[in-house]
């Protein structure tokens, strides 16, 4: 592997794909046009049944195709990684396009932070899927991660960097997640349980290319994400104050909650529709800024149904949480073990 002339740090590319093919061409297409080019990129292909083979032979790119596959995004990367010689491990997804200056931004800010362990971006504001729900969580991720803490407590495989050293030292990601789910959340909790240090970087912006539906949003949210990231924190016995469940988005569930409760009882009666108003008002200016980013990006017809489909995951992921803190309280009276999702 040649050595970057004009860099301190080599950067290792691993891409993970599953039947993803014309995702992966503008993925490649815009890595290999990017400013700062990428020392390797492995592309990983975990079980596909079309041609990723084909397109990789475009670029000069490596392709390590998993036998027995899909085995997961887990197991890919941590495969992807062993096959690569870099000094830092840049993870990207294959349905993302990196923007010219993304590798760029990844060494400058890791040369710059010397004791950083790892760091990640976000998508950009320009999804290309022009449907509701597309549009609404890939800017709901930006959203979420141009607002989020400097000094992160998570990882985001997506769009992230790892120090090769560290990532060895932490053996990587678990593979025990066989789906796409909170692996990279999981390797960043136990990063920084052992003192090492993350930053969120929104300037490191990549555009995805997901087409999201209604449902697949739901499975995602609840199956995917809240309930597996809902069991690790309660498992660990660690407060959700992260990203998108910080203190304000947990006054908003319950808020939301009070805000039905209220509302049904208004039906018996209805004095107690002011206290459903209220606090479904006090709601909304909590999140205003969120609001008015959905109306600056598409208007106040995709303001009022992102809105909808916002309030929708609070309540959700709520009860999710609530679900698993009960489900705690019970497998610990009764010693009954639960297998993680």
């Amino acid at each position: 592997m040649d050595r970057h002339p004009d860099a301190g740090l080599t950067l290792s590319v691993v891409i993970p794909v599953h039947n993803g093919a014309a995702d992966l061409r503008q993925c490649l297409q815009g890595l290999y046009a990017s400013r700062r080019r990428p020392d390797e990129v492995i592309v990983v292909d975990d079980g596909s049944t079309d041609d990723i083979s084909a397109v990789a032979a475009s670029f000069p790119c490596r392709v390590l195709a998993l036998e027995a596959g899909p085995r997961g995004p887990a197991s890919a990367r941590n495969h992807g990684a062993l096959s690569t010689n870099g000094d830092v491990l840049v993870f990207l997804d294959a349905d993302v396009v990196p923007h010219a200056d993304t590798l760029a931004l990844i060494e400058q800010r890791l040369l710059e932070e010397p004791a950083c362990d790892a760091l990640f971006g976000s998508y950009d504001d320009a999804p290309p899927e022009p449907r509701l729900a597309s549009r609404y969580r890939n800017l709901l991720h930006h959203f979420v991660h141009q607002h989020g803490q400097r000094e992160a407590s998570t990882f985001w495989a997506g769009c992230g960097a790892i120090r090769r050293d560290v990532f060895e030292t932490q053996g990587g990601f678990d593979e025990s997640f066989v789906c796409p789910s909170i692996e990279d959340i999981e390797l960043g909790m136990r990063l920084r349980s052992a003192g090492g240090r993350i930053l969120l970087c929104p300037e490191i912006q990549v555009t995805h290319l997901k087409r999201w539906t209604l449902r697949t949003i739901w499975t995602t949210d609840v199956f995917r994400r809240a309930l597996p990231w809902s069991r690790l924190l309660v498992a660990r016995g660690e407060s959700p104050r992260v990203l998108n469940i910080d203190r304000r988005s947990q006054l908003t569930a319950a808020l939301a909650w009070f805000s039905i409760a209220t509302a049904l009882m208004a039906l018996a009666f209805p004095a107690i529709g002011l206290l459903s108003l209220g606090s479904f008002a006090t709601l909304l200016w909590l999140q205003r800024r969120a609001l008015l980013f959905f109306r600056s990006r598409g208007g106040w017809v995709f303001m009022i149904g992102a809105t909808a489909l916002y309030l929708a995951y609070f309540l959700y992921s709520s009860a999710v949480y609530a679900f698993v803190r009960v489900e705690a309280l019970l497998r610990g009276r009764s010693g009954i073990r639960l297998h993680r999702v």
